[in-house]
């Protein structure tokens, strides 16, 4: 997992080049006029989910991760908090979803505070658990691009 303000995002560039492109899409757009829906960078190898929702509360979170895809997530406006676990062997609850590339889990998390303009990479081995309210429920607008693994 990684956790950052965007305008340190050449930090990362060497990491991984779609991982790169996921960071430069995000610091180079500007969401105030964006939609939601899904947006192409590079086909279904980088991919943009724009999204607008409240967040919730920390009862209410499912922690997962995915298989296939590297999730680089960035708020745009407001905050929340990411649960966030190293994966191991946690009770898994919905098992992996092929079409959706996603698992879920029930176990104990870390909170990460994420606000504005800043953004956290979660690679296969990272559960996490996005949009949980860090006092009252509060609009977030959220970018979470996609990263197929290599």
């Amino acid at each position: 997992m990684i956790i950052d303000h965007i305008e340190n995002r050449e930090l990362y560039s060497t990491i991984n080049p779609n991982i790169k492109k996921a960071l430069d899409y995000l610091e180079e757009t500007d969401f105030s006029e964006v939609e939601a829906g899904k947006f192409e960078i590079d086909g279904e190898n980088v991919f943009a989910l724009v999204s607008e929702y409240k967040t919730k509360d920390l009862s209410q979170g499912k922690p997962e991760s995915h298989k296939n895809y590297i999730d680089v997530q960035f708020v745009y406006s407001g905050e929340e908090f990411i649960g966030y676990a190293p994966l191991a062997n946690q009770k898994i609850v919905e098992p992996y979803n092929e079409n959706n590339d996603i698992i879920f889990y029930d176990c104990e998390q870390s909170l990460c505070l994420i606000q504005k303009k800043m953004f956290a990479v979660f690679f296969p081995t990272d559960i996490h658990m996005p949009g949980i309210r860090v006092t009252n429920p509060v609009l977030v607008k959220k970018v979470v691009v996609k990263v197929k693994i290599l």
